[in-house]
């Protein structure tokens, strides 16, 4: 059995940026394990490649969610990256942080330091933004931000549309508001994409005291006498094990890291008991507060061959996207999930706040890694920004390899299923304005037949799913329920921390990549301020 000083669990967003800034110091020991393999396909490099890789189970583990009413008792599967980089090695690259009352929201909600302007130097450290330095932005960081480098006449029309709906323009969703239509950022260097992997973890494993080791799965956290003490994890069918002299962190994801807590031993009462685990921690909210953006899209037949479903069809223009960015790093390859939208406000919003944010494609699919539809497709789409649902995620078993149970209970509430019918609305009503009007034939889903409230709702159940944004699973609050302390320590079990999108005690109102990469690097930074503290007054260690 080996020792380190810190053992993280998880190489995603946060896990390699944790790993690098703790492996910074020379004389610190780091193990960081994951369930995956390397990330070494060039569909994980390529940015476009996300529509190819996002359901590969070489590089996800696609989690299958309970069936409600919410989902029209389908059931949605949830892809998580199972790979080095984690869900940044496979996600939509577009890259915005949430308004700044998201951040402010947490404060209110217990989360002591977490307010805008405290995580505002976090994401300013990690950017090197390509517009340059200012106050929202940074320039010296590791991680490449890049504005949008594919024009298409769809998209600009649809945002000249939107504003004459009554939008604002709005050239930076990370800066001073998220209201208004606009280009997207993108998570994306010269050509390749900036996992997280690529970014923090690569430059770190030069570091000789940096261990990485891939396809361990792990199946417990081990804890004597109330404290965390290693990992036990297995690979090719042996068990192994490691011990850390000072903290065990937790950076599984929302999903996966309440999953080891429970199987930990940490937990509310009656699942530990039901699945037979000792009982070390009884910790109720463990795996509750799981939220998600429930998204709907509406696919429009245009009437002009401007689509990208027309161009992967024409040699030439195909042999034009390749040259494009092997040149040039610009052109279709570098598309993300959306290449521009924004934030809108329905009837329902409070304060002038945005409820709904777009995502707007010049393309159309059934869904990612399918083939694009043989028609001129497009694709407009949107999520509530602030859903009050909330969902669970339990341990069906005490075996590590099976997945948890996974109820998200979408559209749960009235107000989610209002906000879901106006938006609605807001893009019908969009889709119709001069701008863009006369692009485009009919809208095949979620269909023109569909204009009750009743008709869209129905059809948002049916036609509905995830964006892929779990979080909250181990919430960070104040009071005595929640499973962290602002610290993100682990209650009611010294040297455990979790540091991933689980710890948000209520989602960003946009992608939740931006803003768990920040959780990391603040984390990292508590736990090293913890560590030079205890070098200053030392304890005995057990």
């Amino acid at each position: 059995m080996s020792d380190y000083d810190y053992i993280i669990v998880g190489s995603g967003s946060a896990g390699c940026i944790v790993a690098n800034r703790l492996s910074a110091d020379p004389d610190c020991r780091v193990l960081l394990l994951e369930a995956g393999g390397h990330d070494r396909n060039f569909w994980l490099k390529l940015p476009v490649g996300y529509f190819k890789a996002i359901y590969d189970p070489r590089f996800s583990r696609v989690f299958e969610t309970e069936p409600s009413e919410g989902d029209g008792h389908r059931g949605i599967a949830w892809p998580r990256g199972r790979i080095v980089g984690g869900s940044s090695s496979i996600n939509g690259l577009v890259y915005i942080r949430g308004q700044h009352e998201d951040f402010d929201d947490w404060q209110s909600l217990g989360a002591k330091g977490w307010s805008y302007e405290d995580i505002l130097p976090h994401f300013r450290r990690l950017e090197n933004f390509q517009g340059g330095e200012d106050r929202y932005h940074g320039r010296n960081g590791e991680l490449p931000v890049s504005t949008l480098r594919n024009d298409n006449a769809a998209c600009r029309a649809w945002v000249e549309a939107a504003q004459q709906y009554g939008l604002p323009a709005n050239g930076d969703f990370n800066g001073e508001t998220t209201h208004g239509v606009g280009a997207y950022h993108l998570s994306i260097g010269r050509r390749f994409r900036a996992s997280a992997a690529a970014a923090f973890l690569r430059p770190a494993l030069k570091r000789p005291n940096l261990t990485l080791i891939t396809k361990a799965l792990v199946s417990r956290v081990e804890i004597e006498h109330g404290r965390a003490t290693g990992v036990t994890w297995s690979r090719e069918g042996q068990s192994h094990s490691a011990r850390s002299r000072c903290e065990v962190i937790l950076c599984a994801g929302a999903l996966q890291t309440p999953q080891i807590l429970q199987l930990s031993g940490i937990g509310p009462e009656a699942l530990l008991k039901e699945h037979g685990i000792p009982i070390v921690a009884v910790s109720p909210e463990v795996g509750e507060n799981l939220q998600d953006h429930y998204q709907i899209r509406l696919l429009l037949k245009l009437n002009q061959k401007i689509s990208l479903n027309d161009d992967v069809r024409n040699p030439l223009k195909l042999a034009k996207m390749g040259l494009d960015w092997l040149a040039k790093g610009t052109g279709p390859l570098t598309v993300g999930a959306g290449q521009v939208g924004g934030g809108a406000c329905t009837r329902y919003a409070a304060d002038g706040r945005p409820d709904i944010q777009f995502n707007v494609m010049p393309l159309s699919v059934d869904k990612p890694g399918t083939p694009l539809h043989r028609y001129s497709g497009f694709t407009a789409s949107f999520w509530q920004c602030h859903p009050e649902s909330r969902g669970a995620v339990h341990i069906q078993s005490p075996d590590p390899a099976r997945q948890p149970r996974i109820a998200p209970n979408y559209l749960s509430t009235a107000l989610d299923r209002a906000v879901m019918v106006d938006g609605v609305r807001i893009l019908r009503d969009i889709h119709e304005q001069k701008a863009f009007r006369p692009l485009w034939d009919r809208e095949n889903v979620i269909g023109a037949d569909r204009q009750s409230d009743a008709q869209i709702l129905d059809a948002i159940r049916t036609q509905g799913g995830t964006v892929f944004h779990p979080v909250g699973t181990c919430r960070m609050g104040s009071d005595a329920g929640a499973v962290l302390d602002p610290q993100l320590r682990v209650r009611g079990v010294e040297a455990l921390r979790v540091i991933d999108a689980s710890v948000m005690p209520k989602i960003t109102s946009a992608n939740t990549n931006a803003a768990t990469l920040m959780i990391a690097d603040k984390g990292a930074g508590m736990i090293l301020k913890d560590a030079r503290r205890n070098a200053s007054a030392p304890e005995e260690r057990l």
